[in-house]
């Protein structure tokens, strides 16, 4: 049995889906695990992760209208706006989806299905730097 650990870098430009199943299969692909468990870890209150579909590019637009109509920035019934209008709704949309993600590791692969992508979501107005923790446990090939 093998642990490995990696950090991912993601450079956001304000609202929206990052894709970064690329990187991530690159990563699990150069680890010689056969059999395990890939987990996401997301190190930030204002962001999250998603498993969503990657193949039709309006599926991530209709996702950022949808929290902009559910959470909207400015609503008053936020007191917490230390950071500004769109802080409080960018917390509540992280707890409303994901900050950790697990995927299957099977021969070797991240075991998505064939429309599945890896995403950071951010829900902040401004660029962000944002960490996501990769860390994988599983056996090797002997």
């Amino acid at each position: 049995m093998q642990q490995h650990t990696e950090t991912v870098s993601i450079q956001t430009r304000g609202p929206g889906l990052y894709e970064i199943t690329d990187q991530v299969v690159a990563w699990v692909q150069g680890l010689n695990i056969t059999t395990g468990l890939l987990t996401l870890f997301v190190q930030h209150t204002s962001a999250s992760l998603l498993c969503q579909e990657n193949a039709d590019p309006e599926v991530q637009r209709d996702f950022e209208r949808f929290f902009r109509r559910l959470v909207p920035d400015g609503d008053p019934l936020f007191h917490h706006v230390a950071e500004g209008a769109d802080d409080m709704p960018a917390h509540v949309k992280a707890a409303l989806t994901a900050t950790t993600l697990t995927v299957p590791i099977r021969a070797g692969r991240v075991a998505l299905g064939t429309w599945q992508g890896l995403f950071l979501y951010e829900h902040r107005r401004q660029p962000h730097r944002r960490r996501v923790l990769l860390h994988a446990i599983g056996e090797t090939a002997s």
